[in-house]
């Protein structure tokens, strides 16, 4: 037990002085929406941008980074995670309009986005009420719902590279496609530059209402789950081939494939991380054994398994 203490503290004297806060082996499982999971050797909680640049300058290049934002379709294994996970908080929440422009920090709700254009009379912006996360981590994945998808309102992002250089980015740097952009994996997105089209408060207002509702009728939104569990294939709905294995509604141990909407894995209240996945990796051999469709994994998993717990430890130096 001490020995790990002070590896856990090598690693936090190991890391440069911020403005920020620093929480060594920090629960991680209270911050996603699956309510699961091990903790971060150490997480880090920016002042501001500066506080992070400077931060990721001065790191010791070994550390191993992992971002997080509102934790809505994170899977963080019961191990942990070795090395810093930054939590970009309060200080990248902020919401602006100009015109038909919203500008937002990449900590920003999408949903909050939504209603903040909507105040400004701008529409265009209703779909991301649709999406749980931030903006940051919709940029990152080209985030969609009800039609729409982030690159359809994009017009330009701040970034930081691995070594806390800014970066301004237009849609043409960002190579958005399905689920997915082009952009370095260690970059960290800062803030957005959104653009929607002049609208009606009241139409806008009834459009997010209907969102709302549609959503709370087709998906699991009162349970303990993580977003879309898979990415639609081409030609295919994810739901549709998990329902075709028969695996809507399938339990195993506190994790549950929802019975609403089987794209969906749910915390039952007992759940394991390694129940979780688990139970979408049987899905995707089940899926892949009858229509020989392999499903890729929409939510993002980070850690180490339980099976390994000093994988924690040894990470953050390997």
């Amino acid at each position: 037990m001490m020995a790990a203490r002070r590896i856990r503290t090598d690693l936090a004297e190991r890391l440069p002085r911020v403005r920020g806060r620093y929480d060594v082996m920090a629960d991680l499982g209270r911050m996603t929406w699956f309510r699961v999971g091990g903790p971060a050797e150490v997480l880090y909680s920016p002042a501001d941008v500066e506080d992070l640049a400077a931060f990721l300058k001065n790191r010791p290049d070994d550390v191993p980074l992992h971002v997080v934002g509102l934790g809505s379709n994170m899977l963080v294994r019961d191990g942990g995670v070795p090395g810093v996970v930054i939590h970009l908080g309060k200080a990248f929440c902020g919401i602006t309009t100009d015109g038909l422009n919203v500008r937002c920090g990449a900590g920003a709700i999408d949903a909050t986005i939504a209603t903040a254009a909507r105040d400004a009379s701008i529409a265009g912006l209703e779909f991301l009420t649709g999406i749980p996360g931030t903006i940051g981590g919709g940029m990152r994945m080209n985030a969609g719902a009800y039609g729409a998808e982030i690159k359809d309102i994009f017009v330009s992002a701040t970034a930081l590279d691995a070594k806390g250089e800014v970066h301004q980015l237009g849609a043409a740097d960002m190579g958005f496609s399905y689920r997915h952009c082009d952009v370095a994996e260690d970059w960290i997105f800062t803030g957005a530059e959104l653009r929607g089209t002049p609208g009606n408060q009241d139409a806008i207002t009834a459009r997010i209402r209907e969102i709302r509702t549609e959503r709370d009728q087709t998906q699991p939104t009162q349970a303990r789950t993580g977003g879309s569990t898979f990415a639609n294939p081409p030609g295919s709905k994810a739901w549709a081939l998990v329902d075709a294995a028969g695996y809507r509604g399938l339990i195993r141990g506190g994790a549950q494939i929802s019975h609403k909407h089987a794209n969906f894995l749910i915390n039952t209240g007992t759940a394991t991380a390694a129940d979780l996945e688990g139970l979408g990796e049987d899905v995707r051999k089940r899926v892949k054994d009858q229509s020989g469709i392999e499903l890729v994994w929409e939510v993002r998993r980070i850690g180490v398994t339980s099976d390994d717990p000093a994988a924690l430890l040894r990470g953050a130096r390997q």
